[in-house]
């Protein structure tokens, strides 16, 4: 009796743990497991924190696809699986739509399936890849591990870049987060993707074990360092006290024309509070109010200067809107004590579609016009990252709202002393994405060694020190200000000095000894 043929190398030995054949399952059943696995890896994103449930999450994705009967099945359940990531992790991308609900309301829907989706892409391709380039489940498993690396990275540039929702931002509230000030956000998205491939490249219950224990020394490893690091003191504060003002302008009635000028007497007299005697006496140093605060133009705040000036009893960093013939910017003034303007910084990182829109003035002629430009059809480019020198104040560098999500935006060639973010987070909600823009800000304070404040319309406004620590904060949803001493810097972080290229030359080296493997076993 001849002996049964054998399957097609599958990467398992005898007696190994063998995945359950896809199709004895219901195929709803199956894409509603997909599904949970996504959303359970988005539930280490902030404001969860739930770390170990991603790596066990991802462990599950890269299992998935690495036992996927072809490359075609392979890539739909990470299609699936991301899917589920993004609508959690993202869900927060309704809420500018229902700013004006009777206009925009029916986007909502639509807005989150295609974000989720076109997240979810970057999880199939790499799918699709990894299985047809890896021969056996383990190969298939580490390239996977290799390509969603990469993708992180990538999402931070493709179509203008969303580097939101990465797999390493899981790790930012830990002590693990502090290898960013080496390795930067690709750093973080190796950690827990190496955490999550090594127990799948097991092939028996005790390998898996093994695997499961090289995990947790992985994280342990990266942990230790990060206490290490914060162990370190940090640099005494600066002398300049900063206020930060948070007036809780809601955004369904911040332009409304009763509202408006109520919010603009809050910001005012926010501004006139008393020093805590604690802190000193007299005035702040600096008032920063946040993104696009007041309801005029700088063009027309001749008005305000003086008014602004008297509350503020110093300079003042006004988030503003102003014109330049046809083009509209997002901008950042200095509101001097003389009632002068200063310096001015125009946002140049846009939001696709909320801020700019690609031929924007045909589309206007359909009535689709950007959601938060208040004038034109959406805002103009303004000409890239300055440092800004504020008489009185160490140089810092400014970033608006979401320019701060993006780590190739640190001046790295012009080092500042502090960073700035003015904010408008009232469009995200009070669920999930204020608190996942903050993490973010904290991330680019542990990469540059830099103290970053930030002033929130609704909040979360925040002083962050140069480890990313959490110095004080504002709570969403509440009128009032901050003062505190500006912390100091600390020196210039591996990061800084070389950005990703460390981890870039890692994931070529390791797509190379892949690219190797392969072309032996063909040899052979």
């Amino acid at each position: 009796m001849r002996p049964a043929p054998r399957r097609p190398d599958s990467g398992a030995a005898p007696g190994a743990l063998q995945a359950t054949p896809a199709r004895r399952l219901p195929l709803a059943l199956r894409l509603g497991a997909d599904l949970l696995i996504g959303a359970a890896a988005a539930l280490g994103q902030a404001p969860w924190g739930l770390w170990p449930v991603t790596v066990l999450a991802l462990a599950a994705l890269i299992w998935r696809v690495a036992t996927a009967p072809s490359a075609r099945a392979a890539a739909w359940r990470a299609l699936a699986i991301g899917a589920g990531h993004f609508a959690l992790a993202l869900a927060w991308i309704t809420q500018p739509f229902l700013v004006e609900a009777d206009r925009y309301g029916w986007m909502s829907p639509f807005a989150l399936l295609l974000t989720a989706l076109g997240g979810a892409l970057f999880w199939a391709l790499p799918a699709l890849a990894a299985h047809r380039l890896g021969w056996n489940r383990a190969i298939r498993a580490a390239a996977l591990a290799l390509a969603l690396l990469v993708s992180d990275w990538l999402r931070g540039w493709i179509f203008t870049g969303l580097p939101w929702a990465l797999t390493g931002h899981v790790w930012i509230d830990t002590p693990a987060g502090q290898i960013a000030a080496w390795l930067g956000a690709p750093g973080l998205s190796a950690l827990t993707l190496a955490a999550a491939l090594l127990p799948v490249l097991g092939s028996t219950r005790r390998s898996i074990t093994i695997g499961a224990g090289l995990s947790a020394v992985l994280i342990a490893l990266a942990w230790g360092a990060g206490l290490a690091r914060l162990a370190q003191p940090l640099p005494p504060d600066q002398p300049q006290i900063i206020r930060l003002v948070q007036p809780n302008a809601d955004q369904t009635l911040k332009w409304d024309p009763f509202w408006a000028p109520q919010f603009y007497d809050r910001l005012t007299a926010l501004s006139a509070l008393p020093l805590d005697p604690a802190l000193g006496e007299g005035r702040p140093d600096l008032v920063v109010w946040p993104e696009t605060a007041v309801p005029f133009l700088l063009n027309e705040a001749g008005p305000a200067l003086e008014d602004i000036a008297s509350q503020s009893g110093t300079t003042t960093l006004v988030g503003i809107q102003r014109s330049d013939g046809a083009a509209w910017f997002n901008s950042l003034a200095e509101f001097t004590p003389d009632a002068r303007i200063g310096a001015v910084y125009d946002k140049f990182h846009l939001v696709p579609f909320g801020e700019y829109i690609p031929w924007g003035d045909a589309l206007a002629r359909f009535g689709i016009t950007a959601f938060a430009a208040q004038h034109g059809n959406g805002y103009s480019r303004g000409p890239g990252p300055q440092v800004i020198a504020v008489e009185g104040l160490p140089p810092f560098q400014p970033l608006i709202c979401y320019e701060a999500i993006f780590e190739r935006h640190l001046l790295r060639g012009q080092r500042p002393e502090w960073i700035l973010q003015v904010t408008n987070d009232a469009w995200f909600g009070t669920w999930s994405g204020p608190y996942q823009h903050l993490a973010q800000a904290r991330l680019r304070a542990i990469q540059s060694g830099l103290p970053l404040l930030r002033a929130a319309n609704t909040g979360v406004s925040a002083v962050i020190d140069a480890r990313g620590g959490l110095r004080a904060t504002l709570a969403l949803n509440r009128d009032g200000v901050l003062d505190a001493p500006l912390p100091g810097a600390l020196p210039p972080t591996l990061w800084w000095r070389w950005g990703d290229l460390p981890m870039l030359a890692l994931m070529a080296l390791a797509a190379a000894a892949l690219a190797i493997a392969r072309r032996n076993r063909r040899s052979h």
